[in-house]
Formats: C-alpha cells, sequence, structure tokens
C-alpha cells in the first residue's frame, strides 16, 4: 500500500515583520506543493532499511532501521497521538548520523531537514522499513514555506498510516483529514519545524495544514475563510537573505527610532486588518470584485513603503517593484525581504498578454516567476498511485 500526501505553501500577504512588535499579519496558502510518498515493503521484498528520495535534486539516501533505533533508542516505543519534541541529545545524535552522509556542500542546508524526517518518521511509524519520496513545487529557502510544507506532508502521510486517523484506504482522489486529524498533524508538523528552525511563529506550518488564510497577532493564530480568488504572480529574486539579520534590523532601528517606528507597526496592523476585512466580505458582482482588487493593490503598495520605512527592501526587489509598476501592477515582498520573494497581484480583468509580458521581463533580469492563486486546501492524502 502506497499513500501520497501534499501540502501547501504559503505567502505573508501583509504585516511581515511588523507582527513581531505586535501588528496584525495576514498570511494565506499558495497552489504549489510538496508532495511526499510512502510505501512499506512487503515481506517478499527483504528490506530492512529506511530510504529517502529527493527527487528534484538528484539525492537518495538509506539507513538500516537497526542503525535508526539505536540512534533513538530514547523512543522505545513511539506513540503518534502524542507529539513530541527531539531533545538536543536526539537531535545531536541524528545530525550526527546525517553527517555520514556526505551530503553535497552545495546542498549542506538540506541537513536540518533530513534530521527532521528521521525524527517524525521513528516517532511516528516507530523502527519498521520504508520508502519515502519528495518532490515539490516550491523554491528552496525563499520564504515560500517549503520546509512546513515539508513537515506538513510527511506527517500527513505517516499518520494516514496510524491508529490516530481514520480514512478510507480505498479512496483514489485527494481528500482531507477531520477536523482534530489536522490539529494533530499541525502539531507533529510544527514538532518538525522546530528542528529545522528553531524557535518558528507556527504560522507556515498552520497555513500549509489547514489551508486558506489566517491572520497572527501576539501569539494569537485566527483562521479566516476567502470569499473571493486572488491571483499572485511571485517573482523569485534567487537572492538569498539572513532572515536573523533582517529581524534583528528592524529591531535595532526601532531602538534608534521609536516613535516614528510605532507609527510604522501601527500603519502595517491597521492595513492587515483592512486587509483580513475585504477577503471576507462577500463580492457579489465583478464590480464589487474589481474595486475589491483595486482595494488591496493600493494597501500592498503601502506595505510596501512600510517595509523600506524598516529597511528590509533590496535592490532586486526594487527592480520587481519598477518592472511591474510600468504595466501599472502592485507588487510587495514577500517574508523577511532582503531578496527572496515579491508578490504581484494579478487582477481578474488583466490580459494574458500583459502577464506574459511582465513575466518575460523579470525572467530576463534572472529571476524566475510562479503564478499562484491564493487561499486553497491545506494538506491533503490520497492512496495508491506510484512513486
Amino acid at each position: 500500500m502506497e499513500v501520497k500526501a501534499r501540502a501547501p505553501g504559503k505567502i505573508i500577504l501583509s504585516g511581515e515583520h511588523a507582527v513581531v512588535h505586535g501588528s496584525t499579519a495576514v498570511a494565506s496558502s499558495i497552489d504549489l506543493y510538496t508532495y511526499v510518498s510512502l510505501r512499506f515493503p512487503t515481506p517478499s521484498d527483504n528490506d530492512d532499511a529506511l530510504r529517502l528520495q529527493l527527487k528534484d535534486i538528484g539525492l537518495e539516501f538509506s539507513w538500516p532501521i537497526g542503525r535508526i533505533k539505536e540512534v533513538l533508542s530514547e523512543l522505545d516505543i513511539p506513540n503518534s497521538s502524542v507529539p513530541t519534541s527531539c531533545s538536543t541529545e536526539s537531535i545531536k545524535s541524528l545530525a550526527a548520523l546525517v553527517d555520514e552522509l556526505n551530503i553535497p556542500e552545495a546542498k549542506i542546508g538540506l541537513g536540518a531537514g533530513v534530521v527532521a524526517f528521521l525524527w517524525l518518521y521513528a516517532s511516528i511509524q516507530g523502527f519498521k522499513p520504508a520508502t519515502v519520496v519528495i518532490t515539490s513545487e516550491l523554491p528552496l529557502g525563499s520564504g515560500l514555506g517549503s520546509s512546513a510544507a515539508l513537515c506538513v506532508a510527511l506527517s500527513g502521510a505517516l499518520l494516514s498510516f496510524s491508529d490516530c486517523v481514520s480514512l478510507d484506504l480505498g479512496h483514489k482522489e485527494w481528500t482531507t483529514f477531520g477536523e482534530s486529524e489536522l490539529e494533530l498533524l499541525n502539531k507533529w508538523a510544527f514538532e518538525g519545524e522546530k528542528i529545522i528552525h528553531g524557535k518558528p511563529s507556527g504560522i507556515d506550518n498552520t497555513v500549509s495544514t489547514y489551508g486558506n488564510m489566517i491572520k497572527f497577532r501576539s501569539g494569537s493564530l485566527t483562521r479566516i475563510k476567502s470569499n473571493m480568488t486572488l491571483k499572485m504572480l511571485i517573482t523569485n529574486t534567487k537572492v538569498g537573505r539572513n532572515t536573523k539579520a533582517l529581524v534583528a534590523g528592524v529591531s535595532e532601528r526601532t531602538l534608534r527610532h521609536p516613535e516614528a517606528m510605532a507609527s510604522v507597526f501601527n500603519a502595517v496592523d491597521s492595513i492587515s486588518t483592512e486587509v483580513a476585512s475585504i477577503i471576507q466580505s462577500p463580492a457579489p458582482d465583478d464590480l464589487s470584485i474589481t474595486e475589491k482588487e483595486a482595494k488591496i493593490e493600493e494597501l500592498m503598495e503601502m506595505n510596501q513603503g512600510l517595509l523600506q520605512c524598516m529597511g528590509v527592501s533590496h535592490a532586486s526587489i526594487e527592480t520587481v517593484l519598477q518592472t511591474t509598476l510600468k504595466y501599472k501592477l502592485a507588487s510587495k515582498l514577500t517574508g523577511a525581504g532582503g531578496g527572496g520573494c515579491v508578490l504581484t497581484l494579478l487582477p481578474t480583468l488583466l490580459s494574458g498578454t500583459v502577464v506574459d509580458k511582465v513575466t518575460s521581463e523579470l525572467e530576463s533580469c534572472g529571476f524566475h516567476c510562479l503564478t499562484s492563486a491564493i487561499g486553497g486546501n491545506g494538506v491533503e492524502i490520497r492512496f495508491g498511485g506510484s512513486l
């Protein structure tokens, strides 16, 4: 029996950085996914290894099950119904196990993800052989929630073969989990995110688990339902950035200019609140949809200006902004800034010719463009099919 899970990436529609200082942020799922296939061998396969295939980058790893059990002797009897944090000692032991793989230096950042994979697998399924295949439509390290989508899809696939969820194994179409099952899955995914990021906010895995959109403020997450379909052009500048340094830079600027920055954060809070209100309000006809899109465009432009005030823009981001502005399109950075990705709202009435032109111009600058609807489904599962 084989199961395949998919989980979406995410964007921050408004409020990044300011959310650290008490403002509201709005995040949304996108229809770009990470896929995880899980298959257990039959007795006739005579296989006693856990195999991990990372199809997109052409890497494959395997571990004898006895070796994993030796490293994670503390697990004893895994309990998939109780999400468990990986201890510092276990992280060190698993990291040493991953170091033995001799991952190419250019891909060394994958190490923490492989550690998270091993912990989630052993904690939920125990010590049994299997083959896990991972593919993704999400660029790594670009602020689109690729690590959270991995942890969510992996947790979904692993839990589908546990006693904690009730699924129809004969169902061949994409289907979702029940509410209590999603809550458990989200908690497991968060444990994986903690291994990768240390102290994640929980926004990325929650959006990937439940889909649609969430509001986030002062540690409180609220799921919101969109009443309109928004389409975004997502431009990956391919410029790497140091998220911790960017966050620290905003904090330092706040210390130097407390009153001015307080006003910036208050303005961002108002923008996020209005964005959420517009998205949730009914749109009975095409005219009202067009009006709502125009308002969101203005709010995106305002948010971008405030992000520039915080000092988190970048020359590559400004190039995207100037290019899309020529086509009268509104854009803003999403995530940490300093590179990464830029969102451009594609209004309903915008012609495909214009989209093609702006995409071509951006890609001629060395950027990579993706088009995505936002606010779609969260994690889904499907049984059967091929790896």
